[in-house]
């Protein structure tokens, strides 16, 4: 696929810029589409394995990827007032395609979240009290509500280890996580595990989907809790459900 894309685009650009002819009398091109490859999904074994290896932030923000099936950069993004311990919801906002979406938030992980927040808000207290305690707030609300940067709610949930200077200015912020700290910890504890599978942190997406299907969930319900804008994006999970390659059960497997 690779190879056929790069000797198109030569050609294209002989013509263009080294022979100055156009080619848009010959019609548009067809370039070789990407394969579409199953997603790895783990077990429900498997993820208990991983998550029993994990420990601290990476194990909550793991948990948070197979309990509420969001991708790793929209649990880092979490903020404060978009978890809802009272109905057991995340607002998840802007995720992939700029929409919001509402998803579940796990029993047996609101107990460890709570604790975490804690010890989050203390490190809020003290960010203020050294003269920042300010979060980088999303688009024109930078400009329009800077004040609300220093709000609890608009905190989030996995912040940096870390302040940096926004210029102008010279204001102290404290973003988010970086991805590659839970990438890390993940890819450690998968290794340590001794999984055969080549499964990253987008895996207990994979498998959150996947196991909700096998629970007798309706795919338009996984669908909404993904994201996904098509459902044929949902459907992919259906062919690594436990049952065969199209979701079906063998007739030799029949009593």
């Amino acid at each position: 696929m690779s190879t056929q894309t790069q000797a198109l685009s030569a050609l294209l650009f002989l013509y263009r810029h080294v022979i100055g002819y156009e080619l848009e009398e010959l019609g548009s091109f067809v370039r070789a589409g990407k394969p579409a490859n199953l997603p790895v999904v783990l077990t429900r074994d498997e993820v208990r394995a991983v998550l029993d290896v994990l420990t601290g932030t990476p194990r909550l923000v793991t948990m948070l990827m197979y309990g509420s099936g969001l991708r790793l950069l929209e649990a880092l993004q979490v903020r404060v007032k978009d978890l809802n311990f009272g109905t057991a919801e995340i607002v998840v906002r802007r995720g992939k395609g700029g929409r919001d979406r509402v998803t579940m938030l796990a029993d047996c992980v609101a107990g460890e979240l709570k604790v975490h927040l804690e010890k989050v808000r203390g490190l809020h207290h003290r960010d203020i009290a050294a003269g920042g305690g300010s979060a980088p707030l999303p688009g024109a609300m930078q400009r329009k509500a800077a004040g609300a940067a220093k709000e609890w709610g608009w905190q989030f949930v996995f912040p940096a280890s870390s302040r940096y200077v926004r210029q102008p200015g010279g204001v102290w912020y404290r973003h988010h996580l970086h991805e590659s700290a839970i990438q890390r910890a993940v890819k450690q504890a998968v290794r340590k595990v001794g999984l055969a599978k080549k499964a990253t942190c987008h895996s207990f997406r994979h498998s959150f989907a996947t196991h909700l299907l096998q629970d007798g969930y309706d795919i338009r319900t996984v669908q909404e809790l993904l994201g996904h804008r098509d459902v044929a994006t949902t459907m992919v999970y259906t062919h690594v459900l436990n049952r065969g390659g199209h979701g079906v059960r063998s007739p030799a497997d029949r009593p």
